[in-house]
């Protein structure tokens, strides 16, 4: 039986036709609302995480954005070993539970880990390294179980679309209207999170949020084993082994001659050899997109802690205070009213013009992303400069707690860009890393696709790193723990002009890339 064929097994079915019942929309909704609750529960910590280091633990605002930057890049490369395991032992069902129960610990002992020390304001002591032990183990747990969720739920979801349905026109526009809705439901888990959860961290205890997020992981768990009767997978490669799939992808990158049936498998190279190899065509893609991958990390780094110093009541009378982390869910607003315009008017308007059928190629799709996420840099440069106007005049500058006379609001258009480009580019980068791959790799070619956002973390953590030495040794840091003497405005247009550099050198790659399938072209 050849690698990636559907088989029987017990649980999920594993026919490729919907006339069993199996498949389709129906099995893809169970994984839409486990994406949705996934999202709720990871997202609980993940939004708040820096606000979690510097007022619970005491960092420094640069030593918690790097640590912040660091986990969120193990986080998002983790997916390629937890692909690499489903697809050629596992089986993405298999994987999804496995995620399942790793949540459910770290997120036990992230809820522990938070009584262990009640800290007060400004104080001079710091937790135990018996603590800080606990609370990392925790953490790196919890990135492990999103390593087996992310790109296995996701692939598994676009499986119910199967590739041998693919001559089928309606099954493609499924596939990639599945892409979008998907991002629309963990849009909307998102939003919860930033709000609802950081809101009861900020001002209930961090005991009880990270006590909500597992109880949204033991709902998550239900709700997938309710929709096993509808799922439909594939068999894992078989008799596929670490080494012989790091040694048959370096005999691709180096395109030898005598590639063997395995190999071609991996790779997609055709019978005859004359195929240019799948690493070397992906590549450039995948380099081209690390400065985006930068720019959205900002969203749960800095731009929380921009947020931290505005003045963010609600007003109304109601007295409430808006969480920093709180101001992501500009973020999931925007994407949660975008998506659903994109894939029910934008695609079928576009798509009658250009004959594709989603609209835009996959490469123009990302493209469009990027430049907006440039866009996004240059107005959050600009509302920080105006920001630190403020605080000049206001006469607050050396009064680093003070909050500002100036509203959330203004920060507002940079969230709604990095939403809009978020919807382009990293669906866009989702969609092409999943069918640009063997249909048998399905779950490595998401994780392919999610490592961009983990180096791309790492990226953004090298260049904080970099520039808060480079400006600390000529006096006062860019990054300074006095948001009022230092100038984030300053990165903001660094990154702005690495976005530009990155949209020219992308479309020079993007122009001269040959798809897989012709119906992209």
């Amino acid at each position: 039986m050849e690698s990636g064929e559907l088989v029987h097994r017990p649980g999920p079915s594993v026919s490729s036709r919907l006339a069993d019942g199996r498949g389709g929309w129906r099995a893809a909704c169970f994984l839409l609302a486990i994406s949705f609750l996934e999202l709720v529960g990871f997202c609980g910590v993940q939004s708040n995480l820096i606000m979690y280091l510097t007022r619970h633990l005491g960092m420094s605002t640069a030593a918690a954005a790097a640590a912040v930057n660091a986990w969120t890049g193990t986080e998002m490369v983790l997916p390629l070993a937890g692909a690499a395991a489903a697809d050629s032992r596992l089986g993405r069902y298999r994987a999804v539970l496995i995620a399942g129960v790793l949540y459910l610990l770290s997120l036990g002992m992230l809820t522990v880990s938070s009584t262990l020390r009640v800290p007060e304001p400004h104080a001079a002591s710091s937790p135990s390294f018996a603590q800080l032990a606990f609370f990392y183990v925790a953490l790196y747990q919890l990135a492990a179980a999103r390593g087996f969720h992310r790109p296995c739920a996701e692939a598994l979801g676009a499986d119910q679309f199967a590739p041998s349905d693919g001559e089928d026109p309606s099954s493609r526009a499924s596939r990639s209207s599945y892409f979008n809705w998907f991002h629309f439901s963990i849009s909307c888990g998102y939003g919860i999170a930033t709000t609802g959860l950081s809101y009861v961290e900020d001002n209930v205890s961090w005991t009880a949020g990270f006590a909500a997020c597992w109880a949204t992981m033991v709902l998550y768990l239900a709700v997938f084993l309710l929709g096993t009767p509808t799922y439909r997978a594939e068999r894992p490669v078989d008799g596929i082994r670490l080494a012989e799939t790091v040694r048959t992808w370096a005999a691709r990158v180096f395109r030898r001659k005598d590639a063997g049936d395995t190999e071609r498998l991996l790779t997609g190279e055709p019978e005859d050899g004359k195929g240019k190899g799948l690493v070397v065509k992906l590549l450039p893609i995948w380099v081209t997109s690390l400065i985006f991958a930068a720019i959205v990390a900002q969203v749960s780094t800095l731009f929380t802690k921009q947020g931290s110093t505005l003045d963010r009541r609600l007003g109304m009378g109601t007295g409430l205070v808006v969480p920093p982390a709180a101001l992501q869910f500009f973020l999931s607003v925007t994407m949660i009213a975008t998506l659903p315009v994109y894939d029910r008017l934008f695609v079928p308007l576009v798509r009658r013009i250009t004959g594709h059928h989603a609209g835009l190629t996959t490469l123009r799709r990302i493209g469009a992303g990027m430049a907006t996420a440039g866009a996004a840099m240059v107005v959050a440069a600009l509302v920080e400069a105006r920001r630190l106007r403020v605080a000049r005049e206001a006469g607050l500058v050396d009064e680093p707690d003070a909050v500002l006379p100036m509203r959330l609001w203004w920060m507002l258009p940079q969230y709604v860009l990095i939403g809009v480009a978020v919807v382009l580019a990293e669906i866009g980068l989702q969609e092409f890393f999943y069918d640009q791959v063997p249909d048998a790799f399905r779950s490595v070619g998401l994780a392919l696709c999610m490592s961009i956002f983990g180096v791309g973390n790492y990226v953004s953590g090298m260049l904080v790193f970099a520039t808060d030495w480079a400006t600390r040794s000529k006096g006062e840091s860019w990054f300074s723990d006095n948001l009022n003497r230092a100038h984030l405005d300053y990165f903001y247009w660094l990154l702005a002009g690495l976005a530009v550099m990155e949209v020219a050198v992308y479309l020079h790659f993007a122009t001269r890339y040959v798809y897989s399938s012709k119906d992209e072209l």
